[in-house]
């Protein structure tokens, strides 16, 4: 049984999805949300769990056989950085001392795309070192600590590490009102404050989720760091005409997450592309708020 941790979550249900759709069984844990997705209704195990807990995590091995990790939960900062810091290191230090002490196959976890930060080339890949850089958010702070405390945690435990750096990722479950993605906010009034030529690095949330699936359920990987996104560009101008709309000229593509590594050892292609990504993202929306 694979483990997602923050499971109900945007990634975390699609994760799930994929899991499940690829044969194994899956227990997720939610700490604040209880609503099921409809696509895993019936199909998953819901464990609730504060993940900062740790013999309530601990517990979690003597209920289920669990054999891999895919830790994707964490919190919201608030007006203290510390306690935020403080939350989501117990919760990822937990779930480390929980690997180790199954002795899963693999501990997959979130990193950022925010991690290259500060490099000028495009696409970023995998191979370059992370820059010294003012960081715009404290999750993308955290979330490059998070490599260096996952790779020496699992050092010598036989545990395999695999860093996901995930890109932009918006679809069913994402919070409207993302400060991170305006396309929920395009998508969802027609309206955006962005630019036709503004974009970069977008993936649809079932494609992310099944990659992870895949990287986390791949017989061998041959590295520890994946980009996680759909491997090419975006603009906000394509998701205006798939909606039949249009936004004001200019802007700047930005940088965007290179695949090359997922599609080698996983064979990972997306499914999804502006068009598809966009209606199928309407459709959902007829009978669910986000």
């Amino acid at each position: 049984m694979i483990l997602v941790t923050g499971g109900l979550g945007m990634i975390g249900a699609h994760t799930a999805r994929a899991l499940l759709d690829l044969g194994h069984d899956v227990v997720v844990t939610s700490h604040r949300r209880g609503e099921v997705p409809s696509f895993l209704e019936g199909r998953v195990t819901v464990e609730q769990l504060d993940v900062t807990d740790r013999e309530a995590f601990l517990a979690l091995g003597e209920r289920h056989a669990i054999t891999d990790i895919v830790h994707l939960a964490g919190s919201i900062p608030g007006e203290d950085p510390v306690e935020f810091f403080r939350t989501d290191t117990t919760g990822l230090l937990n779930a480390l001392a929980a690997a180790r002490t199954w002795g899963v196959r693999r501990f997959a976890v979130a990193s950022s795309l925010g991690v290259y930060i500060g490099r000028p080339e495009i696409p970023w890949t995998e191979d370059l070192s992370l820059p010294t850089a003012s960081l715009p958010h404290l999750i993308i702070a955290f979330k490059k600590a998070v490599e260096p405390l996952t790779t020496h945690a699992l050092a010598g435990s036989g545990v395999q590490p695999v860093l996901l750096r995930i890109g932009t990722i918006w679809g069913p479950l994402v919070d409207p009102q993302s400060p991170f993605c305006p396309i929920p906010s395009l998508v969802n009034t027609g309206t955006s404050h962005m630019h036709a030529d503004d974009g970069g690095d977008v993936c649809y949330a079932p494609d992310a989720g099944r990659a992870i699936a895949l990287l986390t359920t791949a017989a061998t990987l041959n590295h520890e760091v994946y980009n996680v996104s759909s491997g090419r560009p975006f603009t906000y101008g394509e998701f205006a005409a798939a909606l039949g709309t249009t936004l004001q000229l200019g802007g700047r593509n930005g940088p965007y997450l290179d695949i090359s590594l997922l599609t080698e050892d996983t064979g990972f292609k997306p499914e999804f592309d502006v068009p598809a990504s966009v209606a199928d993202y309407l459709k959902w929306r007829e009978d669910n708020a986000r």
